[in-house]
């Protein structure tokens, strides 16, 4: 084996690939070459004597393994690197189970649960114990189990613990722990061990038989650990198990980059490395290779102001580069327009692939306005690691109640909605629904209405049920002709009780449930606003299913090759780099979340985040935030995230709205004060409010088909030439008026959004000059 590889570092990492005299701990910044460390690091050990099954290199996903251990193929070649033990957290665990199920009761073939049969096996334990999932929802009590497992509580630990049973019964779910200690019985009696079991029973086995641990200690003479700062309590625990005595270990990571403790991890584990293991080595990858100087440096600047952290100076060597560009928008619908038409501008300036953008959103619901924009600019794009907005699970069942409400024979929405939420009409009675409409070549909305006539086989309290159901979609549809779609689809919503349902517990899943809801009734306030504003009269419920039917059909087709804009939570981007990356939502309790407001700890976690959004950015970064944004279908306004003003201006690229160390402009500095004028309104329930006018009728002497150079409306005089704000789509100026009365219209060519003609007794915009 050559060790000419080893030129190929700078001096940091050669120094942190050649040590291994004890502990050491790799602080990799973003873009610092990390893998690159790791790969040469267990080369170099092979090359010093150590066999490939003495080394344990432990990951996080099977990706970075296999990536890992085809480089080390490419050094020391496939037969050496074939025997390394080398995998995630999980797969490296589930193999020493196997050989040493024995020592815990179980047979070496366990079955491994996925989230999916442990769910299933929860909610069978809740139906055995009389307990309303209403009440326990699934999803939360595995939530709940899977906390106690990486925190190492067995069931008999968790009963003991005053402070998780009092939790408990604060959530109405004081029986948790009785469902705790069945389930774990119930995977004992099945041989099955779910994924969180994999990591607890080896910490188990260790624990109880020292024998063991000392064997496996003999075999793993050199720990090496990736991304140490997404460890949990139980990893940290294991590994402290293994390497606690010989200290031959070395983990690598970034704390600027811990960004997952809703899933368990603790920073600690890497901010007190040093400490646990007394004699370490601290070496520090402050190279960035990836971007530009004035990227990393606004990075730094925006780090810096986190008090729980590693010190490090990240720097580049590669071009300075452009100012972080930091734009302001009046709304939610103007920053998709102003992202969308930089993507054009930098596609035309430097010839860039559609692939070479990336925009990246603390929610996902955030993604709904990119998408729409995108679709209508023509521009492919793809969502990283999550479903289209229209593709979500419960997007899907608001719209399937929709389309049954417009038309009852739909069968796959009929079925969709039927038992959701559970209203007791299950399976079985489907079944002969299905049966009877298809013996009788009808529909099944159709049997539901007459069960009698099609001679439905069902006891009366089912009877009642279906009645019932029958009875909220007939009150739905008699609203069809006389309410808009905003109106009667958030009654829906309320009424189904699907609102009721997602907000049943708290949990990250369930709040992401919650915002996708909330997006898709801001969509139905846009869908009928927009529409009256320019004089269409077609924004019935039929209407709104018809225009995001062919949103909906697109999403299909999203899987077919080509370059595409890249759309994405920021925690999704992690580990990925773009060319040109869009941070955009860039708004108090937005970005940081308001849920970070009054922990310091969290909001430093917030803090990390929007760190690791800015340092996906190769060549281009920018920053959006929007004054105004819908919430349940209700404007609100808003501020610039805190974060903003932790990057030095220095390395920012400012609007003059912005009001981050510059001046601000008199039309900006009006919007403003109206904005402090208004009350900020709080957060609504899902109700059909009248469609806000901020215009009354137009009085003019003009004729119907004249246009005019100005008109006279409630707010004033309104000329050709004059500027105005928008509500939704920014600033813009008026090329044309013409009509008179409840028709007069203005043509206006906006900044961002092009032109639009605008019905004026539904114009939702204020005259600046």
């Amino acid at each position: 084996m050559q060790d000419n590889y080893l030129e190929e570092l700078n001096e940091s990492q050669r120094a942190a690939v050649l040590y291994n005299d004890g502990p050491s701990l790799v602080i990799a910044g973003a873009g610092s070459g990390k893998t690159r460390v790791l790969t040469y690091k267990i080369a170099w050990l092979l090359s010093s004597g150590y066999r490939a099954s003495n080394i344990l290199a432990l990951t996080f996903t099977n990706k970075a393994a296999r990536e890992m251990k085809e480089r080390i193929a490419r050094q020391v070649g496939a037969e050496a690197a074939r025997y390394l033990w080398m995998g995630t957290f999980h797969s490296v665990f589930a193999r020493i189970l196997r050989a040493e199920a024995e020592h815990l009761g179980f047979n070496s073939r366990f079955t491994i649960y996925d989230s999916a049969d442990s769910k299933s096996l929860i909610r069978s334990i809740l139906k055995e114990m009389g307990l309303d999932e209403k009440a326990y929802k699934p999803g939360t009590v595995q939530a709940r189990i899977s906390n106690a497992k990486n925190h190492l509580v067995s069931p008999a630990g968790y009963a003991a613990n005053k402070e998780a049973c009092e939790a408990d019964a604060a959530t109405k779910m004081p029986a948790i722990r009785e469902v705790y200690q069945r389930y774990w019985e119930r995977c004992r009696q099945a041989g099955a061990m779910d994924f969180d079991d994999l990591l607890f029973y080896t910490w188990i086995l260790f624990q109880k038989h020292p024998d063991v641990l000392a064997r496996y200690r003999e075999q793993f003479r050199y720990v090496l650990v990736d991304e140490y700062q997404d460890t949990n309590y139980a990893q940290h625990s294991i590994v402290q198990q293994l390497a606690g005595e010989h200290q031959h270990i070395c983990v690598v990571g970034d704390d600027a980059q811990s960004i997952y403790s809703f899933r368990g991890a603790d920073i600690d584990n890497i901010l007190y490395f040093t400490k646990i293991y007394p004699n370490t080595r601290v070496f520090k990858l402050e190279q960035n290779y990836r971007s530009t100087q004035t990227i990393v440096c606004a990075a730094n600047s925006l780090i810096e102001k986190n008090q729980r952290q590693i010190r490090k100076e990240v720097f580049s060597e590669k071009e300075r580069g452009e100012a972080i560009g930091v734009f302001q928008a009046y709304s939610d619908v103007e920053e998709g327009d102003i992202v969308i038409n930089k993507i054009k501008d930098l596609r035309r300036r430097h010839d860039y692939e559609y692939s070479d953008f990336a925009i990246l959103y603390r929610t996902n619901a955030q993604s709904r306005i990119f998408e729409e924009t995108l679709r209508k600019n023509g521009m492919p794009y793809k969502i990283y690691g999550g479903l289209s907005f229209y593709q979500r699970k419960e997007i899907k069942d608001v719209v399937a109640y929709f389309r049954v409400t417009v038309n009852p024979a739909d069968e796959e929405a009929f079925k969709r909605i039927i038992n959701y939420p559970a209203r007791g009409i299950g399976d079985t009675t489907l079944g002969k629904i299905i049966e009877a409409a298809t013996g009788n070549n009808t529909s099944l909305w159709n049997v539901l209405c007459d069960p009698l006539a099609y001679q439905l086989s069902i006891n009366k309290g089912t009877h009642t049920k279906l009645q019932e159901f029958r009875e909220l979609i007939e009150s739905f549809r008699d609203r069809l002709v006389t309410d808009n779609a905003y109106q009667i689809g958030t009654d829906i919503i309320r009424r189904s009780g699907i609102m009721t349902d997602i907000h049943a517990d708290n949990s990250p899943e369930s709040l992401s449930r919650q915002e996708n809801i909330e997006e898709l009734v801001n969509g139905l306030q846009d869908f009928c606003a927009l529409r009256m504003e320019e004089g269409s009269t077609d924004i019935s419920l039929s209407d709104y299913l018809s225009d995001i039917a062919l949103l909906t059909d697109q999403d299909s087709d999203k899987d077919n090759e080509g370059a595409k804009v890249v759309l994405m939570t920021v925690h999704s981007a992690k580990g990925l780099e773009f060319r040109n990356v869009f941070v955009v939502g860039m708004e108090e309790n937005l970005f940081p979340g308001s849920m970070a407001g009054d922990s310091p700890r969290a909001m430093e976690e917030e803090r990390r985040l929007f760190y690791v959004a800015i340092t996906r950015a190769e060549e281009h970064c920018y920053l959006s935030y929007a004054r105004t944004r819908f919430r349940y279908g209700k404007m609100e306004f808003g501020t610039p995230s805190r974060f903003l003003r932790d990057i030095d201006t220095c390395f920012l690229d400012l609007p003059h709205e912005a009001g981050i160390g510059h001046k601000v402009d008199e039309g900006a500095a009006r919007f403003r004060k109206e904005e402090v004028r208004q009350q900020i309104r709080p957060r609504a329930q899902v109700i059909a409010p009248t469609l806000p006018r901020n215009l009354k009728k137009v009085a003019n002497s003009s004729t119907e088909n004249q246009s005019a150079q100005s008109m006279q409306t409630s707010l004033g005089e309104l000329r050709v030439g004059q500027n105005i704000q928008h509500e939704r789509f920014g600033m813009g100026e008026v090329t044309k008026l013409e009509g008179s009365g409840d028709n007069a219209k203005a043509t206006i060519r906006f900044r961002h959004a092009g032109e639009k003609q605008l019905l004026l007794r539904f114009a939702r915009f204020t005259v600046i000059d």
